[in-house]
């Protein structure tokens, strides 16, 4: 719901808020996708990094105190922060600051999202803002965070909740959901439930937590002290923080809408191989869902300075160079091959007689001839060779040792394919 206060009020109020991304996780679900590289740092939509729209949600909300907390196999983020994110003005107190676990307070790793907070304590008291806007670093969406915080701020809540109304049987034992009175206040929240507690008005659906919270600065403090002496706690925000407090505090849902009101805006969680596939093909789409050339509120990134894409051979014979129904990044060169409902990412050579059909390819990957794949997500740096077909016979991409996911898309990573006999 868009709060339509003053817009001075709403940028007094970013000012003294500090954004404390989460971005350790190892994005396990998404198997050989992640073994190099944590699950915020993946590709996404032809030219981002899934870490891209936590970050420019907080620019373009006007949050531009950030930190991000990095864990586990963090360089190549760390090096997509530092090359991507480094051009804000320190002079004028605006930073994107890098924060892994550095055993301040702890022998051990971040061992939870509240003790990631916890450990870094000291931070949040040197820069002493107002508010702390915590947040996910591994959702795709397009949230203004300063309606979130007005409604905080002016409901006098502890701390606010984002969520989103999801189907029931999507969110079973996937989200953390609430349950809420009149008011928006938490009267209930359990993390991955089998059974979520469904709305009254909408029986079908439940509030899914997106994973975001606004705290009070000292609330948030006291929370994290206490949660850190408490010797049962897995010293998480849902399985421990939320239950906690919403007994005797304000603890109030931000429900996340379209700007109408009516229709469910656009969030995904791209945590499973089937998820990452979906939401990269629904930027395929005539009409998508995510509008990423919205001027308005630009998606930021690091990328690379490619040459544009280049389509080359119409001959008669089928040797075409063409895309349609695709998103094709700068410096891939489609050479006689036909590529349809397809998102390639930047510097994707594909050779003549080949073809590519609701597909996600990363970048640098070499297609040789006469290749044909479909459903399939192709990992970066991939050499396809000649004559290979992929997502076409599920028994041969098995036998190569492809990964299969629930819903038939294969993923194709270079540690598989160097294993293949091409003989």
């Amino acid at each position: 719901m868009m709060i339509h206060s003053n817009s001075r009020y709403v940028s007094q109020i970013t000012r003294d808020t500090l954004a404390l991304i989460l971005a350790g996780g190892k994005g396990s679900r998404l198997c050989e996708l992640t073994q190099y590289q944590a699950k915020p740092a993946i590709h996404f939509g032809g030219k981002f990094r899934v870490i891209d729209f936590p970050l420019s949600n907080c620019i373009n909300s006007g949050i531009r105190q950030i930190g991000v907390m990095t864990q586990y196999k963090a360089y190549s983020l760390i090096r997509h922060l530092s090359r991507g994110w480094g051009h804000l003005n320190r002079d004028l107190g605006e930073y994107v600051e890098l924060l892994p676990a550095s055993q301040q307070y702890s022998p051990s790793w971040y061992e939870g999202t509240a003790d990631a907070l916890y450990q870094n304590i000291e931070f949040i008291r040197e820069h002493s803002p107002k508010y702390v806007v915590v947040l996910a670093g591994d959702h795709i969406y397009k949230m203004d965070y300063g309606d979130m915080l007005v409604q905080h701020v002016e409901s006098g809540a502890d701390m606010t909740i984002s969520c989103i109304e999801m189907p029931v049987r999507e969110a079973a034992g996937s989200f953390g959901v609430m349950c809420v009175d009149k008011h928006n206040r938490i009267t209930n929240f359990h993390e991955k439930p089998d059974n979520p507690c469904p709305l009254k008005d909408k029986p079908e659906y439940t509030l899914a937590s997106m994973g975001n919270y606004v705290f009070n600065t000292e609330f948030l403090i006291q929370q994290l002290l206490a949660d850190a002496k408490n010797p049962d706690s897995q010293h998480d925000f849902g399985r421990d923080i939320i239950p906690a407090v919403i007994d005797n505090n304000q603890v109030l849902a931000f429900r996340f809408l379209s700007v109408d009101g009516n229709a469910a805006p656009y969030w995904r969680d791209v945590g499973t191989l089937d998820a990452f596939w979906q939401a990269n093909m629904d930027l395929v789409a005539v009409t998508p869902e995510l509008n990423i050339y919205d001027q308005d509120w630009p998606i930021w990134t690091h990328q690379k300075q490619s040459p544009p894409a280049k389509f080359i051979f119409n001959d008669d014979d089928g040797r075409r160079g063409y895309a349609v129904d695709s998103t094709v990044s700068g410096g891939c060169i489609i050479s006689g091959a036909k590529i349809s409902q397809s998102l390639l990412f930047s510097d994707v050579h594909v050779h003549s007689y080949s073809s590519i059909e609701q597909s996600v390819v990363l970048p640098q990957v070499n297609i040789a001839k006469n290749v044909n794949i479909k459903r399939a997500i192709i990992d970066a740096g991939c050499q396809i060779p000649a004559g290979m077909n992929i997502g076409i016979n599920k028994a041969d991409d098995i036998a190569r040792g492809f990964r299969i996911s629930q819903n038939g898309i294969v993923l194709v990573t270079k540690d598989m394919l160097s294993s293949v006999d091409y003989k």
